[in-house]
Parts: C-alpha cells; sequence; structure tokens
C-alpha cells in the first residue's frame, strides 16, 4: 500500500449517510481508526440531522446543507476540546446521522382485552387496534434517553416501546373522550384524537413526535359480544314480540333440523327456514291471542263483569295457562288473573 492510499485511508474529508436501509431511526458513522480532517465536508441531506458526540457528550447538531467543519461550526466541539485557537490537525468524534422521515403505517392493538370504566355498562372489557406514524423530534433527547452508542437503533427496535405507551394511555383516552361504548366505533376519529393527545407528551419525552394515529376497529371479546346482542334482543322484543319470536324460532328451528338428522345442504337449509318462520308465526299468534285474551278479561273486570260467559272465562284462563307454561306469564301474575276471573263464576 502507498502512502497516498495509506493518507487517504487515515483522514476524512466527506462524511455523509445515504439511508440505504428503510426504518433506520439513528446511524453512527463507521470512522474505526480513521480522523475528521480539519475543514471537512459534513452533508446532511434533507430528511436527516447530524450530532456530533464527544466522550460520551452531546456537542454540535446539524440540519440539511453542507457545513464546512471548523471551530466556528463545531462551537460546542471546540469548547469540549478546549481548542483555544483555530485547529490546523485532524481530529476524533463520534457522529451520529438521525433520520427525520415520517415512520408511517406501524400498528397497534390491544393483545388482549383491556377493562374499562363505561357510562352505560360500568366497565367493559374493550378490543381495539389501529395504525399511527411518528418522527424524529430531538435526536439529542432521542440519543441521550434511548439509542446511545449503538451502530444503529431502527423502528423496530422502537416498536415495542411505542405500542406499550399507546395502550398505557388508551383507558385515558376513553376517559378524556367521555364517549360511551356503543357510541365509539361511530366516533373512531373523535377516539384517535383523544388518544393521541393522551399519549404525546410520553412520546415527546424519548424525542419522538407522534404525527399521527387512526383507530380502525374496536370491539368487545366474543362473550361479551354475545351478551351485547342479547341485550339488544330484548330491546327489539319490547317493540315487536312477534317478529322477535319469529326471528328466534328460525334462527333455531335449522339447528335442531340439522341435529336430528332431518335434510342438509341448500334444500335443507331453505326447509328449516321455511319451518322456523312457520313455527314463530304459530308461536307469535299464540301469544297475542292469549294476550288480548288477557286484556278482554281486565276490560270486562274494570267493567264490572257485566256479559261475560263462564265458557269466555274458562277459554280466558286456558290461554293464560298458556303463556304461564312458555314463561311469559309469571305464577303469581297467573294465579291473580284466575282468581279475578273465578269470582265471576260464583
Amino acid at each position: 500500500m502507498g502512502l497516498v492510499d495509506f493518507i487517504k485511508k487515515q483522514f476524512i474529508d466527506v462524511i455523509e449517510w445515504t439511508e440505504s436501509t428503510d426504518g433506520v431511526l439513528a446511524w453512527r458513522y463507521p470512522f474505526e481508526d480513521r480522523e475528521i480532517q480539519t475543514g471537512a465536508t459534513l452533508v446532511v441531506r434533507e430528511s436527516q440531522m447530524a450530532l456530533f458526540v464527544n466522550e460520551g457528550k452531546v456537542a454540535d447538531l446539524f440540519g440539511p446543507g453542507t457545513h464546512k467543519l471548523t471551530t466556528q461550526t463545531l462551537p460546542l466541539l471546540t469548547n469540549l476540546k478546549n481548542w483555544d485557537k483555530l485547529f490546523a490537525s485532524p481530529f476524533k468524534s463520534d457522529v451520529y446521522f438521525f433520520s427525520t422521515r415520517q415512520q408511517l403505517d406501524l400498528r397497534w392493538g390491544t393483545s388482549q382485552p383491556i377493562t374499562l370504566r363505561d357510562k352505560d355498562f360500568g366497565a367493559v372489557r374493550l378490543r381495539a387496534f389501529g395504525n399511527y406514524a411518528v418522527r424524529m423530534a430531538d435526536p439529542r433527547k432521542f440519543h441521550t434517553e434511548v439509542s446511545g452508542t449503538r451502530e444503529s437503533y431502527t423502528v423496530a427496535d422502537l416498536d415495542g416501546q411505542l405500542r406499550g405507551l399507546l395502550l398505557q394511555h388508551l383507558s385515558d383516552a376513553v376517559a378524556q373522550s367521555g364517549i360511551p361504548f356503543l357510541d365509539l366505533a361511530a366516533n373512531q376519529i373523535e377516539f384517535a384524537k383523544a388518544l393521541s393527545t393522551a399519549v404525546s407528551p410520553a412520546f415527546e419525552a424519548l424525542g419522538i413526535k407522534l404525527e399521527g394515529l387512526t383507530v380502525q376497529n374496536v370491539s368487545l371479546p366474543e362473550e361479551l359480544q354475545k351478551i351485547l346482542d342479547q341485550k339488544i334482543g330484548m330491546g327489539m322484543v319490547g317493540q315487536n314480540m312477534g317478529q322477535f319470536v319469529q326471528y328466534q324460532a328460525a334462527q333455531a328451528l335449522p339447528t335442531i333440523a340439522a341435529a336430528s338428522g332431518q335434510g342438509s345442504g341448500v334444500a335443507g337449509d331453505a326447509a328449516g327456514l321455511g319451518a322456523g318462520l312457520a313455527l314463530g308465526q304459530v308461536m307469535a299468534q299464540s301469544i297475542q291471542q292469549g294476550l288480548q285474551g288477557a286484556q278482554a278479561a281486565t276490560g270486562a273486570t274494570a267493567a264490572g263483569g257485566a256479559g261475560i260467559k263462564p265458557d269466555e272465562v274458562m277459554a280466558t284462563i286456558e290461554k293464560l295457562a298458556e303463556l304461564k307454561a312458555k314463561g311469559i306469564l309469571t305464577e303469581d301474575e297467573f294465579s291473580a288473573k284466575k282468581a279475578e276471573l273465578l269470582k265471576k263464576l260464583v
């Protein structure tokens, strides 16, 4: 190796980073045994920043541009090295590059349901997921708090910590938003804003800025979703008993038919559905007739019992007995109505 090659190997004239790998947040320039030439050029591209660190102490920070390294452009490093006059010899220093581009489509989500307070239900176990984007905001803080002297630090290295912070502040976000669970799905934008507000200070403490966050889904665990569905179904009963009974019968009968081997395939499913609807209609009619009979009996009682025939009283009692057998009337309700009607026969 010639003398010229030896000198070129030892001294560095240009310091730059081409970012050949995606997802790198911090990268240390590989000096090895080389030194920086006096007056060397530092090239910092758009979406980059460069930080000089001397013996573990953070010094000068450079933004995008081409910089000639002198005591004027390196005031903090000059002070650390006690350069009291213009230096004319090479020097050693660690140089770290940081990517300030947005890191997009990072995913977050609940691995296990999180128990939260809710206005409607008192407490719910919530699942949620979405994505978010971050950007390097404070290289000095990131270097001292996170990356340190590592040769490189990637988004993947930081991902677990950031997702943990998001989930940690999830309950705070729900509380601050004031949105009940049943309305969260329709207000995902507001929920995302509340979550961003809650978690941003924790990100900034690491030198990272949260640029955007979305909530793509909010749901309950399967077992709780079934309970919610039943609650919604009971609300339907209050609106239209007949339709609800028909729906329940249509849902249940194909399963019963399949278990007993009565048909399979499309034809079997169609037959089961038809039979379910028919059964539902019969049940709905029976219930409706019973209710009408009960209403008629009650109305007749209110009118003083005028015009009630013995066979009408007995028919009404039979209808009420059917309602009790189906669980629509309680034992006490049936007994009270029966006693009331029997008085008319005395």
